[in-house]
């Protein structure tokens, strides 16, 4: 794992928080200088470590007023299903997150529909006719709690 100074934790932190907060203002509240501050912020993004910058857009103000999870379960691992699987998922605008994952199912995504006869299209005849596919499992959120979520960085503290 890399080392992380204390300047650079605060200066994640913060633009966790306002990704568009000026390198001049980020170095006054890290306590550096501008031209260190910027070095440090090339730094990180080209160790991977920032990844990108993103808005966050409202999903029930652009009219996506259904948000699921689906976990999904293969009939095999052995016949190219989770390739082909994968790359479908890749293709769908409906699916903003996938994961594979441990236990009874193989695969977790994140959709997001205008309403649930679109999402019930989405399951039955697009998710449920992907070659491979055995079963699917729905969960409706109700109410989105705390996300999109931040990366803890509490454990770099040492």
């Amino acid at each position: 794992m890399p080392q992380f100074d204390d300047f650079e934790i605060k200066m994640l932190d913060l633009l966790q928080r306002d990704g568009r907060k000026p390198v001049s203002e980020l170095a006054q509240e890290i306590g550096l200088s501008t031209t260190p501050c910027a070095r440090r912020f090339e730094s990180l993004q080209d160790a991977g470590i920032i990844k990108g910058f993103a808005a966050v857009i409202s999903r029930r103000a652009v009219g996506l007023m259904v948000e699921v999870f689906i976990q999904v379960r293969l009939v095999s691992h052995s016949d190219g299903s989770p390739e082909k699987f994968i790359a479908a998922v890749q293709r769908m605008d409906e699916v903003s997150s996938c994961w594979t994952m441990t236990g009874d199912h193989d695969f977790l995504l994140h959709v997001m529909v205008p309403s649930v006869d679109e999402l019930n299209a989405f399951v039955m005849h697009r998710l449920m006719r992907l070659d491979g596919v055995r079963d699917v499992h729905t969960q409706l959120v109700l109410q989105n709690i705390k996300g999109p979520g931040h990366v803890p960085l509490t454990h770099l503290r040492k």
